[in-house]
């Protein structure tokens, strides 16, 4: 058989197993978005930008006041589940790595990936999304659900 045909067919079973990059989208759309999945989306840009400036400047403690606990955090091969703030910020350095703060400190809201999940940055590396207060969410807050370094 010959070689070209197989590099072909080897190309795309490889690429059914990757996913092809987003097409470029404005920062209207992914608001729309956000709000058609979430609601909420004109307070989402707070939070965002302080974790965004937070990670850029390794701002434990505002990353920490952001998060919604018990906060999920995957690194170093483990999935940790983090209970409260203050062991955030005490073992900050290692449940966010470098990379991952560099990533998020680069995001910009027209880069963001929205699902019914939530609002997620740097290729995975952040997960925000809509949490609600009350039992009806009538009154809800965004926040870090989960960091996957």
């Amino acid at each position: 058989m010959p070689r070209l045909p197989i590099s072909a067919l080897l190309l795309s079973a490889t690429l059914a197993f990757f996913p092809v990059a987003a097409a470029a989208q404005s920062d209207e759309e992914v608001y729309n978005r956000i709000e058609s999945l979430h609601g909420n989306a004109g307070d989402l840009s707070e939070p965002l930008l302080s974790l965004v400036e937070a990670m850029g400047s390794d701002d434990a403690a505002t990353i920490a006041g952001l998060a919604e606990y018990p906060l999920r955090v995957a690194a170093n091969g483990e999935s940790y589940e983090i209970q409260n703030a203050d062991d955030f910020i005490e073992n900050f350095d290692t449940l966010v790595t470098q990379d991952t703060r560099d990533a998020v400190a680069g995001q910009s809201f027209a880069q963001l990936f929205v699902n019914s999940d939530g609002v997620m940055l740097a290729d995975g590396a952040v997960w925000m999304s809509n949490v609600c207060d009350t039992g009806d969410c009538s009154s809800s807050h965004w926040a870090v659900i989960s960091i996957n370094n």
